[in-house]
């Protein structure tokens, strides 16, 4: 399991004085208002920054980190990446899982026969949809609705699932 969960990416600077435009990778973006620390993956090392200040602007967050009060000091790391620590995570609920969690789990049917790789999470308004591939590289689409995934074990690294009628087609 991935240690640091991917909630944001650095997409400009905001202003002069040091503040960043952020483009959030998690379904509510309000959750960036209880972070105290992200930490930035520079390409060539992970930076814990504490966070001073939050603000939203359209489909993105305005963060102020401390130390960096000039656009000078914070646009190299413009394009970078922000993280949690699974530990500073938000709680997750019922049926809840981390996208970085379910990529990569081995999808079965019912009767236990493999189906494929989970290798995409694509967010739609309704719900989300599990991009599997098969082995012979064929691409499945399922609905993470309550009739098509069963069970979902994420210690084991397996997803059981109801291939509803039409989806293989």
């Amino acid at each position: 399991m991935e240690k640091l969960l991917k909630v944001g990416a650095i997409t400009s600077t905001h202003g002069i004085k040091g503040e960043v435009k952020v483009f959030p990778l998690t379904d509510d973006a309000r959750r960036f208002r209880k972070c105290r620390e992200l930490i930035l993956d520079t390409g060539k090392e992970k930076k814990v920054l504490e966070v001073e200040g939050v603000k939203f602007f359209k489909q993105f967050v305005i963060l102020k980190f401390r130390g960096y009060d000039s656009i000078n000091e914070i646009e190299c790391y413009r394009g970078k990446e922000l993280y949690v620590t699974r530990e500073n995570a938000v709680p997750l609920g019922r049926d809840e899982y981390f996208v970085a969690d379910l990529l990569g789990m081995q999808v079965l049917d019912e009767s236990d026969k493999e189906v494929g790789t989970l290798e995409d999470v694509i967010e739609t308004g309704a719900n989300d949809v599990y991009s599997v591939v098969t082995r012979e590289g064929k691409e499945i689409l399922l609905p993470a609705i309550k009739d098509c995934i069963l069970d979902v074990d994420i210690q084991a690294g397996r997803m059981y699932v109801r291939i509803l009628p039409g989806l293989l087609n």
